[in-house]
């Protein structure tokens, strides 16, 4: 059996976006910015794919700007905020201990230009609390960004809140939603999110489209892609019509179907956390229930990530130790270090996402697999054999 347990990094493409595709690769394949009939033909495609995506946010098409995914949409966020807090003399920027990646390395490029960073802990649960960002923002706070959803440990953050905060003391508020748009309700006007990131790919559309929602008036972008006058002039590059066709079409389908769906995944989650907790020194990453409906993350202890993902993988189940972004580092994961968790017990790290594909049958077989798989790695591990001996 193959189980695709990996929804996190990357979805299947539905048959709904791959049927919003196809049209864009056949008959309105020409340039938007162009003034005969084929051009304009794929600009009216792309402006309906606006309005649809706004409609699923809760904000206006003029709105929307497209991008490549989540991470240049992130950079486009933090670098106006930047941008716009410099001019008022604020260079002071909060955001949290473990944000994507996307985010962090935007943060250390801006601390080199003499912007003060604040990240604020997560403590175990994974969850920012409201009074430390209420105490972290001062006078000279030119941007909150937090993630919606955390990316390793699916954990939800306080956004309504946070947005409530940030409006009432007029602070910029930021949200990468990459792993929330499509499985979480959002409304961008009642959580009052000034910016807001988000990357089809993440809810079942090709790779290679994103969005970053500005709300009208809360500040000017500035380019981070420098060309022709595509996106009202700030986000130079041919759009991609049919990427962004697919990512409206599965956006909706996903908000239309997320009751149905929340609560099937939801149910093959909450099975696969009993049943793994029952392996000896296991541990549940995160808010037990306070995340994503399809994420599980759990270190195993005495065991290596690596080398149970090569296992599964061997079985049959796709899975990861942490953000495939970042698949290639031989430390343990940022996320799991900002929870508390020491090294050696960080890099025993597993993290299963699913989605509405999977079934039944298959979390039967990642049940039956992994407490097999941890129990023949630990049987050769020195570390598990130290662990036993009370070393």
């Amino acid at each position: 059996m193959q189980v695709y347990a990996d929804n996190a990094a990357t979805t299947k493409v539905s048959q709904t976006a791959i049927d919003a595709l196809l049209p864009c690769l056949t008959d309105k394949y020409g340039n938007p910015s162009s003034i005969h009939g084929f051009g304009q033909a794929a600009a009216r495609e792309m402006e309906n794919a606006r309005g649809i995506i706004a409609q699923c946010l809760n904000a206006e098409p003029r709105e929307i700007t497209f991008t490549s995914g989540g991470s240049e949409a992130d950079n486009q966020a933090l670098l106006s905020a930047a941008a716009a807090g410099e001019k008022k003399g604020k260079r002071h920027i909060i955001s949290t201990a473990f944000e994507h990646h996307a985010i962090l390395h935007t943060l250390d490029k801006l601390k080199k230009q003499g912007f003060r960073i604040e990240l604020l802990p997560v403590y175990p649960e994974g969850i920012v609390r409201l009074e430390d960002v209420e105490k972290a923002i001062g006078d000279d706070t030119a941007l909150v960004s937090i993630m919606y959803a955390n990316n390793e440990i699916g954990t939800i953050q306080p956004i309504a809140e946070i947005g409530a905060l940030c409006k009432e003391r007029g602070v910029l508020f930021h949200t990468d939603a990459v792993q929330a748009a499509g499985h979480l309700s959002i409304d961008v006007k009642a959580q009052s999110i000034d910016m807001l990131s988000l990357s089809g790919h993440k809810f079942h559309a090709p790779k290679g489209s994103g969005v970053l929602y500005v709300r009208s008036g809360a500040v000017p972008l500035i380019n981070v892609i420098e060309g022709g006058a595509q996106e009202r002039g700030k986000r130079a590059g041919t759009e991609n019509i049919p990427g962004i066709a697919a990512m409206a079409a599965a956006l909706k389908e996903s908000c239309d179907n997320m009751e149905i769906n929340t609560a099937k995944v939801s149910a093959m989650r909450d099975r696969l956390i009993r049943g793994l907790e029952q392996i000896p020194e296991s541990v549940l990453n995160g808010h037990r229930t306070n995340r994503l409906p399809g994420n599980v993350n759990f270190c195993f202890k005495g065991i290596e990530g690596e080398s149970l993902l090569l296992m599964l993988d061997r079985a049959g189940i796709a899975a990861s130790s942490g953000s495939a972004c970042t698949s290639g580092s031989l430390d343990p994961s940022h996320v799991l270090l900002s929870i508390g968790l020491a090294h050696e017990v960080a890099h025993g790290s597993l993290r299963l996402s699913v989605s509405e594909y999977n079934t039944e049958e298959e979390i039967d077989h990642i049940l039956a697999t992994v407490p097999e798989v941890v129990g023949r790695l630990r049987s050769m591990s020195p570390v598990w054999e130290s662990m036993q001996k009370g070393k």
